[in-house]
């Protein structure tokens, strides 16, 4: 019955459900802000984790999800906590098919509904890039680069619009064939140490000054 139940869990609900009610509300003052995602915020915590630590900065990333399954769970993992700003990066694991077929409307129509959730409850946006991926290992074939690149105009047209912070990873990271530099990822998708690294300022220089 447990099994049966944890394959029911689509969105994930349970990865974080008995860390969130362990954290405080924010101190007054308190600048706490949210990095929500898939595996590249996952990986974040455990690849750099000093990027997390003695800050305000809670890590909510689960590997391998969509938006459809970060919206689903955008009220327990960033609502509830609280924060005073969210950092979102997704897209990627969309359009690789991980919960089936998708369009790029679909994946901004998603990003758009996580920032109305958070503009309603008087959370700030940052919308991040997807980083460049000239295939997935794990779903070879799919030829991603220009969609990613599309999805990101997409997204950060939508920013501007909105008057949403935009944060570009893309540029910084790509290679001449639209993929990931290999000095910063061992696969092609997930940064190493090195892609944290130049990450990590690029994000700070935004979410600092909100």
């Amino acid at each position: 019955m447990t099994g049966k139940i944890k394959a029911q869990d689509w969105a994930n609900l349970n990865k974080y459900k008995n860390e969130n009610p362990l954290l405080a509300s924010p101190a007054p003052g308190e600048k706490r802000i949210v990095y929500f995602g898939d595996s590249i915020t996952e990986g974040w915590g455990t690849v750099y984790p000093e990027f997390f630590s003695a800050k305000s900065y809670i890590n909510r990333g689960i590997s391998g999800q969509t938006t459809s399954q970060m919206l689903l769970r955008f009220r327990p993992d960033v609502i509830e906590l609280k924060p005073k700003l969210v950092v979102i990066l997704a897209g990627t694991n969309d359009i690789a098919g991980n919960t089936g077929p998708t369009t790029l409307e679909t994946i901004l129509g998603n990003i758009s509904s996580m920032c109305e959730l958070a503009k309603a409850n008087q959370i700030k946006v940052v919308l991040c890039s997807v980083l460049p991926a000239f295939d997935y290992p794990w779903k070879p074939g799919l030829e991603p680069a220009n969609k990613i690149l599309d999805l990101n105009n997409m997204i950060q047209n939508y920013a501007k619009a909105n008057a949403i912070a935009y944060v570009d990873y893309y540029s910084a990271m790509v290679d001449d064939r639209k993929g990931l530099k290999t000095i910063y990822s061992g696969d092609g998708v997930h940064p190493n140490k090195e892609g944290y690294l130049v990450m990590a300022p690029i994000v700070e220089k935004v979410v600092l000054i909100l």
